[in-house]
């Protein structure tokens, strides 16, 4: 992909898929960005897919932590619920939920509209029932008895107990948004606010054919979308390897 969005001339043969220093050129880079603001939509993906990762990690760890932790009447039948959410393909969902964020409440062309349907993800609500299952009860027993009440318990016994999980919840919930065109572009058709996979998406359908190189400049703009998410998960792969490994480890 990176070898295809420098090419001046698209080369479908097998040799194309290595570099020809004279076939070289940035061109491609140029020309996707002189019709889609680059830079702004990456700073809208960012802003997506941040929010969703924060409301995500935040909502998942107080939900997972209750179900796992605390006692209290109905919390199988939660959790029973949350499981069945994950049988509801998204799509069957999305045209009450663009009735309810653009018309009711009023939220069309803008960032929180986009966020607030991926605000709870019941998998990481899962995942961090889990792993606060694993941790032994006796050390919420001592803390409770030297008096910590249950969110200094959740913060300075728990979380730092299941750290690879929430880099590893990051790392799954990030590639979702960050790759998401179809919501945001239902919510909104503010260009100067749609993601860059939205944006690219339009470049695809629309413009694509008229630019000197549609081939390369598509794959210049896949570039551009998947960087992100290559280098964060080569920055937090030994925390994501870490999670995997103690997942198979017993006691």
């Amino acid at each position: 992909m990176i070898i295809g969005s420098l090419q001046a001339e698209p080369d479908p043969t097998p040799t194309g898929a290595f570099p020809d220093p004279s076939n070289l050129t940035l061109d491609n880079y140029a020309d996707i960005n002189s019709r889609i603001d680059l830079l702004q939509g990456l700073v809208n993906s960012g802003i997506f897919t941040g929010g969703v990762i924060g409301c995500t990690v935040v909502f998942g760890v107080l939900a997972g932590y209750a179900l796992a932790v605390l006692q209290w009447r109905g919390r199988g039948l939660t959790f029973a619920l949350a499981l069945l959410v994950q049988v509801v393909p998204f799509q069957l969902l999305m045209i009450p939920l663009y009735v309810l964020i653009a018309r009711d409440y009023g939220l069309a062309d803008t960032h929180l509209g986009m966020i607030l349907p991926f605000a709870i993800n019941s998998t990481a609500v899962i995942v961090f029932r889990q792993y606060f299952l694993q941790l032994p009860r006796d050390l919420f027993d001592a803390a409770r008895v030297d008096g910590a009440g249950e969110l200094r318990l959740l913060r300075s016994v728990a979380l730092p107990l299941v750290r690879p999980v929430l880099v590893t919840v990051v790392l799954i919930t990030f590639i979702g948004p960050w790759n998401e065109f179809l919501w945001p572009f239902l919510i909104t058709k503010d260009a100067s606010k749609q993601p860059l996979a939205v944006s690219l998406a339009n470049y695809i359908s629309n413009v694509a054919a008229t630019a000197a190189n549609p081939f390369g400049a598509v794959l210049a703009g896949a570039v551009v979308l998947a960087a992100p998410a290559v280098g964060l998960f080569i920055v937090f792969q030994r925390y994501f390897t870490s999670s995997n490994i103690g997942s198979g480890v017993k006691g």
